[in-house]
């Protein structure tokens, strides 16, 4: 089987190339800069230098392709469900240019909403693109992604993590290794077809609160969570330069999945992974701190 990966160093697909690598196969990688690869893949794979909104590029990179992982890139455009909308319309460009068979799309619990999710909005449409072409698609509703208290960092080392959701409001976290987990699955097992929607939640829904105290056992500092008031919180991102469509789509992501929303999908065997917060953090966020504890040597 001849599988197309995006965004191969991303916090999911780096794990999902080497996944790959491991199962046999030698995945076809789409990347902007073929040197930022994992060194140590580079005899396991074929590297293709693609930028993802170069729709004629994407197809070419695409062609004699069975299955193909998608992730819709970051960007910082000043509209991010517009231009997750444009990155959804090169892939289903190439899925049916190509004849792709099997898609695995990386998109987000709060896409069942289709609009009022901030840049969740985009992934919406890219999933609405990718049904339309007929393809056999899985749709991964993923939970909120550990690697988010990476950004965190400095707040973590302040003792105080500042949020927009209700600190009490419990919501699935996840392992971007275990995403990739169930990404590789789908991409590899033949047994499905049609769409699909899995929701990928973590090993269990928390509270900001309960993450809190989880990095607080784990890493020794004394680490709180405090609520401040949207205005605040859009003041900083445009403050810290963002253009204001964009600080709003961010922002959308906390606002729109609060005031009692539901995932589509509930908690079941198959979208509980097993990763817990404690064991992430002990593998990334300690190291991670300790890197940015230590000062750098000389000018």
């Amino acid at each position: 089987m001849r599988v197309a990966v995006t965004t191969p160093t991303g916090n999911v697909g780096r794990h999902v190339l080497a996944s790959l690598v491991r199962a046999g196969t030698r995945p076809r990688v789409l990347v902007r800069d073929p040197a930022k690869l994992d060194a140590s893949l580079a005899d396991y794979v074929e590297a293709v230098a693609v930028d993802q909104s170069d729709r004629s590029a994407v197809v070419a990179a695409t062609k004699d392709v069975d299955a193909l992982y998608w992730v819709d890139p970051p960007s910082v455009d000043p509209d991010p469900v517009a231009a997750y909308a444009r990155f959804g319309a090169v892939a289903a460009e190439a899925v049916a240019a190509n004849g792709i068979g099997r898609v695995v799309f990386q998109s987000s619990v709060g896409a069942e909403k289709r609009t009022g999710a901030g840049e969740i909005d985009g992934l919406a449409r890219t999933e609405e693109l990718l049904d339309a072409t007929g393809a056999d698609v899985a749709h991964l509703r993923c939970g909120f992604f550990f690697t988010n208290l990476m950004l965190e960092l400095d707040a973590i080392r302040a003792g105080t993590i500042e949020v927009i959701l209700p600190v009490d409001q419990p919501m699935g976290w996840v392992a971007p290794r275990d995403i990739a987990e169930v990404a590789v699955g789908r991409l590899l097992n033949p047994g499905w077809s049609g769409r699909v929607v899995q929701a990928v939640h973590g090993p269990a829904d928390l509270t900001w609160e309960q993450a809190a105290r989880v990095v607080t056992e784990v890493t020794g500092r004394e680490v709180g969570v405090a609520r401040i008031p949207d205005g605040v919180m859009r003041e900083r991102l445009t403050g810290a330069g963002l253009p204001p469509g964009f600080a709003d789509g961010i922002m959308g992501m906390s606002t729109g999945l609060r005031d009692g929303f539901t995932p589509e999908q509930e908690r079941t065997a198959r979208t509980t992974t097993p990763t817990s917060l404690a064991a992430w953090c002990h593998e990334e966020l300690l190291p991670a701190l300790a890197a940015r504890a230590t000062p750098k040597e000389g000018p």
